[in-house]
């Protein structure tokens, strides 16, 4: 899958990424649930979700649940892939603490490339 599509931006990444986790532990994830899982306003959120489902990536009622497509949950698994990969790095070859790995990650994972992310892949693998 392209790690990019022309209308996602990093901010739009983060919103999905937030909605395919909190759907792993909720059955109805909210526009409430999406602000408070990441800090920012509702209405930051809501103006995401209309973005995110008119380009498919989200199912969304006015005031109903948030559901996550096909296509958002394969870009969102993509994007969290990419920052727990990062992150792993950060930890146990740099020895960067969690907290710090954590908010590099989720900043790094939006601007390396597919080849730099296949190249850490490896590293890793290797690494065992």
């Amino acid at each position: 899958m392209e790690y990019k599509n022309e209308i996602m931006t990093s901010s739009l990444e983060d919103y999905l990424e937030a909605v395919f986790v909190l759907s792993s532990t909720m059955e109805n994830v909210r526009i409430t649930d999406i602000a408070g899982h990441l800090g920012v306003s509702k209405p930051s959120v809501n103006r995401a979700v209309n973005t995110l489902t008119q380009h498919g990536f989200l199912e969304h009622e006015a005031y109903g649940s948030i559901k996550i497509t096909p296509m958002g949950e394969s870009y969102a698994a993509n994007v969290l892939h990419r920052h727990k990969l990062i992150k792993q790095f950060l930890m146990k070859t740099l020895g960067v603490d969690e907290k710090n790995a954590e908010n590099d990650a989720c900043k790094m994972e939006h601007v390396m490339s597919p080849v730099t992310i296949d190249k850490l892949y490896e590293y890793l693998e290797r690494q065992g």
